[in-house]
C-alpha cells in the first residue's frame, strides 16, 4: 500500500487531514523535510491562510522543487484549499503574488456585492455547499452530483483552461471548486471536514 505524505510547511490543517487518511486505513505521514516529500508516492498539500505567506513558507522550506518534480513524474498529487490556490500562476490577495504556475490561471476575491436568495452573501464563503460535477475526476468516483462539502475561503481560482475544472459551486457566482489535470487534483473545499463525502474523496485519492 502506498504511503500518503502530507507537507508541513507551517500553514495547514495537518492533523485533521492525517487523521482522515488514517481512519480509512491508509498509512500517512506529516513531514517538514523536502527530501521526504521528494520520495512520496502520494503527495498532499493542505493549507489555510494567505497566499503570499504560503508561497514564502514553501520556498523557505525547500518544497517548491519537490512539488514540481512530483507533478512532472505523474505521481498522484492533492491540493486542499490554499493548496489548490498556490498551484495557479498568481493571486490578487493583498497585492499580486506569483504561485507555483503548475495550473495557468489566477486567484481572485469574491465580489463584495454578491446576492443569493434575495439576501447579501457574506465573504468568506463558510459552511456547507453543493458541488456540481463538470467532469468526474478520479477523486470524485462514487460522489453524487450535488453532494454537500465544507468550505472556508474568500478567494477562488479562475483557470485559463476551463477543461481542468472538475466541479463548480454556486455562491453568488458559479466558481471552480475543484480541478483535475492528469495526476493533479485539488479542491477548494475541505475533504477532511466534509464527512462521508470527503472521506470518499480522500479514499479515492489514496487508491490511485
Amino acid at each position: 500500500m502506498s504511503r500518503i505524505t502530507i507537507i508541513d510547511y507551517g500553514m495547514g490543517n495537518l492533523r485533521s487531514v492525517h487523521n482522515a487518511f488514517e481512519s480509512l486505513g491508509f498509512s500517512a505521514r506529516v513531514t517538514d523535510d523536502p527530501r521526504v516529500a521528494a520520495q512520496a508516492d502520494h503527495l498532499v498539500l493542505p493549507g489555510v491562510g494567505a497566499f503570499k505567506d504560503c508561497m514564502e513558507h514553501l520556498r523557505e522550506g525547500g518544497f517548491i522543487e519537490p512539488i514540481k518534480a512530483h507533478v512532472e513524474a505523474a505521481r498522484p498529487f492533492l491540493g486542499i484549499c490554499l493548496g489548490l490556490q498556490v498551484l495557479f500562476s498568481e493571486s490578487e490577495e493583498f497585492g499580486r503574488h506569483q504561485g507555483l504556475d503548475i495550473i495557468p490561471g489566477r486567484v481572485v476575491r469574491f465580489p463584495a456585492d454578491m446576492q443569493g436568495g434575495g439576501e447579501d452573501l457574506k465573504v468568506p464563503h463558510m459552511g456547507w455547499n453543493r458541488i456540481t460535477l463538470a467532469r468526474r475526476a478520479p477523486i470524485c468516483r462514487e460522489v453524487e452530483d450535488g453532494a454537500f462539502v465544507y468550505f472556508v475561503h474568500s478567494y477562488y481560482v479562475v483557470p485559463e483552461d476551463p477543461g481542468v475544472v472538475a466541479t463548480t459551486t454556486d455562491y453568488g457566482i458559479n466558481f471552480c471548486s475543484s480541478i483535475w489535470r492528469d495526476n493533479v487534483m485539488a479542491t477548494q473545499f475541505h475533504p477532511e471536514k466534509s464527512q462521508q463525502v470527503g472521506l470518499r474523496i480522500l479514499q479515492n485519492f489514496a487508491n490511485m
